[in-house]
């Protein structure tokens, strides 16, 4: 407890070394403060737990200044309810003050009492007492009265605007709720149908992927065949002209050739018309049949070569 006080003394102050006077004496007020504390922390415990023993406590300057702190918040909560107890007991007179002088000049002027009422006076006087009370009235005069029923009809009607205005915007909830329940019954179908047209899109996409596999698989067995049936025609001796490159090839220079001989034929078929100078005419004509034959010549000529490069073997297998 005291060493934690004389640390916080023995620091260095900011503005450099103390006196050695200068700082007993700073030392002796922080730990004079400190007792004075702990003095005034120990009497309040001893106040809130009176003959029963004070809990154990680590003592030092931390713990004292927060039940410093907790004495400080409870005497002032103490006076204000010392001050609330005494003003309440000021009421109180004040209003035993006001009833004894009602009743007194009750018994003065009308020569009535508490007493001398009868049974359905004291209920009705009670009903007015409690009228009273219930309109927070100062009084129980007619305009206290009239003043109290309406400022109640006031609150009323603002009572039943209020709740008028909270019905609507609860049926404006309600609309809405139910609008999102449809569109959260909506959304499900939605998402329900989605689900099965993706199963169905699935099936077809693994089906799909199956015709694939398969497609791939049987390319690759044409392939191995075809390269297996050109290996045996190889070995057989099939030229290579007669591939299936090859003959596609002839086959393009064929439809060359054969588009080359159209404009000749039409060429051809002009000449034919002219009827002048027939000498001329059939020059022509014996050139464009020239022409004609030494490309029906030539077109023989590929196929017969191409028929005599066939072996036998190879004429049958096609045929």
């Amino acid at each position: 407890m005291v060493g934690g006080a004389g640390r916080a003394g023995c620091r260095a102050p900011r503005g450099g070394l103390r006196a050695p006077g200068k700082l007993y004496s700073v030392v002796s007020l922080d730990r004079l403060l400190f007792f004075s504390l702990l003095w005034q922390v120990t009497l309040w415990l001893k106040k809130i737990y009176g003959n029963q023993p004070i809990p154990q406590y680590e003592v030092n300057a931390r713990t004292v200044d927060i039940l410093y702190e907790l004495v400080e918040c409870n005497e002032a909560r103490d006076r204000d309810v010392s001050l609330l107890i005494e003003d309440m007991k000021q009421k109180a007179a004040e209003y035993e003050a006001e009833a004894n002088y009602l009743q007194g000049l009750l018994a003065e002027s009308l020569d009535l009492s508490l007493s001398s009422l009868s049974s359905e006076g004291t209920s009705y006087l009670n009903v007015l007492v409690n009228s009273a009370m219930t309109l927070e009235t100062k009084d129980t005069s007619l305009a206290s009265f009239f003043c109290a029923i309406n400022d109640m009809t006031s609150e009323l009607y603002a009572t039943e605007s209020k709740n008028r205005e909270m019905e609507l915007e609860l049926t404006n909830i309600r609309k809405k709720l139910t609008a999102a329940l449809m569109l959260e019954k909506q959304l499900e179908g939605d998402l329900k149908k989605t689900e099965e047209r993706l199963e169905v899109e699935k099936a077809k996409a693994d089906s799909q992927s199956q015709n694939l596999k398969f497609l791939k698989d049987k390319s690759e067995d044409l392939k191995i065949r075809i390269k297996a049936a050109e290996e045996q025609l190889a070995a057989t001796g099939l030229n290579q002209s007669l591939t299936h490159e090859s003959l596609v090839s002839l086959s393009e220079q064929l439809a060359a050739l054969q588009e080359e001989i159209v404009p000749l034929k039409k060429k051809l078929e002009s000449y034919l018309d002219l009827t002048p100078n027939p000498s001329l005419a059939r020059v022509k004509i014996e050139e464009v049949k020239r022409e004609l034959n030494a490309l029906e010549a030539e077109f023989s000529k590929e196929i017969d070569m191409l028929t005599l490069e066939m072996p036998e073997s190879s004429k049958l297998r096609f045929t």
